[in-house]
């Protein structure tokens, strides 16, 4: 009979156990309620106001510190250093309305997330001619995102839900980028960065009674940086081909970049030892997942000069279809079976000089889910097609007050409209029933950033 009552406390105890160690260990790593995602700052959004202007259509052909991250080749063309301070600001309004279901909950029209992402980002570029031997000009650049007006290094969540997440929106992990560019011939650039994602690791050793009172702990945390390439060409194909002599092709420019795929990674790993119930060597508990993906990415460019306008066209592939390998690792969102495609993104951009000191940009693109499927049990996951519009302005003083150096100012303004797209949430509720319920998926983003750049 003693045997019989034992079982059920050993089963309550670990059960206990079991969520306080996992809940002890997350909260070593992650910022509660971050309603993080899978996206990131510069593929979901765009990093500077010109590329968000853009819709990232001339983000290819930026002279700017974030060409760092979409083609760091494209650092020669602008001779002058630069350190630059911006902010950026995503305001989201995702809804689901559920169509029916069993033992599904009654919400019409609910906005299930509109959590801002709310990000500092900075940038410098320097030329590094200076400190070799060689004339040729080498340029390095920097450019780094944190979340929260700065005060979020590691915006991280991740879990099943019985209502749905959002696959693409939400706070964004720390983006960080550097490298360079130089040119190695007549209008023939290349540039080389790496992005920095963090994977964490946490482990955890207690002694602990019945009543969850622990004894004896070690906790160990660390985060290593894993470098991710990013590589970039682009020819002027006037100066390549008619640099004597005046041509068409010298307003011609075309560019080819590639993003290795990335992530940021969380591992906990938990062990604990109950004397009389747990003996040694204890019971062990691990949790491996994934918050923040990026794909492979190859994008394609042209942007043609036309007085004082400039066209940009880009086509991006991204293979999204590497993600479903990468989750079967993952303990928490293994079950739900998810599958993706790799999608092409077309984008057009236009930029014009009404005069020496201001410019407007606008851009549009659109984007289609990566995500393949309409239903992950208990992950539940939601993604829409989506339409990007994109407006912004440049002014930059050449004598501004104080300052020895040009001033520029951006800002940029961004709509995301997401298609409608219908999805079935389903799994087993924390009572242990199954559910099951047909939602239609909208909404819409608003983005705004505005940046001060010093020309020096």
């Amino acid at each position: 009979m003693s045997s019989l009552l034992r079982l059920p406390a050993v089963a309550m105890a670990r059960s206990t156990l079991r969520t306080g160690i996992l809940c002890c260990a997350t909260l070593g790593l992650a910022v509660s309620g971050a309603h993080a995602s899978m996206g990131n700052t510069a593929t979901t959004f765009g990093i500077l106001p010109t590329d968000i202007a853009s819709a990232q259509a001339l983000s290819l052909f930026n002279t700017q510190v974030s060409a760092t991250y979409y083609n760091p080749a494209f650092l020669v063309r602008d001779p002058r250093g630069e350190l630059t301070a911006g902010l950026l600001h995503a305001e989201h309004e995702l809804r689901v309305d559920s169509q029916g279901g069993v033992n599904a909950p009654t919400r019409e029209g609910r906005v299930l997330d509109d959590t801002p992402s709310q990000q500092v980002l900075i940038g410098l570029k320097t030329d590094l001619s200076s400190v070799t031997k060689y004339d040729r000009p080498m340029y390095l650049g920097f450019m780094a995102g944190v979340e929260k007006f700065g005060q979020e290094m590691l915006a991280f969540e991740s879990e099943t839900s019985e209502e749905g997440q959002f696959f693409n929106y939400g706070r964004q992990p720390l983006f960080l980028v550097i490298g360079g560019g130089l040119n190695i011939w007549r209008g023939i650039d290349v540039g080389a960065s790496v992005r920095v994602t963090l994977h964490a690791d946490a482990t955890l050793n207690t002694n602990s009674d019945l009543a969850g009172n622990t004894s004896r702990e070690s906790l160990n945390v660390s985060a290593k940086p894993v470098l991710r390439p990013i590589l970039g060409v682009n020819v002027n194909w006037g100066e390549t081909f008619c640099s004597h002599t005046p041509c068409w092709m010298e307003n011609l420019d075309t560019a080819i970049a590639y993003k290795g795929y990335s992530n940021t990674r969380t591992k906990v790993n938990a062990n604990a030892t109950i004397p009389g119930v747990i003996p040694q060597p204890g019971l062990d508990l691990a949790v491996k997942t994934l918050d923040s993906f990026q794909p492979e990415v190859l994008t394609v460019g042209a942007q043609y000069q036309l007085g004082r306008a400039r066209l940009g066209v880009s086509g991006e592939f991204q293979r999204w279809s590497r993600l479903e390998r990468e989750l079967r690792d993952d303990t928490i969102k293994n079950v739900g079976n998810l599958e993706f495609r790799d999608i092409f993104i077309p984008r057009v951009g236009v930029e014009y000089q009404l005069n020496d000191m201001l410019s407007v940009t606008s851009g549009v693109a659109y984007e289609v889910s990566p995500l393949k499927s309409t239903r992950s049990e208990d992950v539940n996951y939601l993604d829409n097609d989506r339409i990007i519009l994109g407006l912004g302005g440049a002014l930059e003083i050449a004598n501004p007050p104080i300052l020895a150096f040009p001033l520029r100012l951006d800002f940029g303004y961004q709509f995301h409209h997401l298609r409608d797209r219908d999805f079935v949430i389903s799994g087993t509720n924390s009572n242990g029933d199954p559910y099951e319920e047909l939602v239609a998926t909208d909404g819409h983003v608003h983005v705004f950033a505005g940046s001060v750049t010093i020309k020096f």
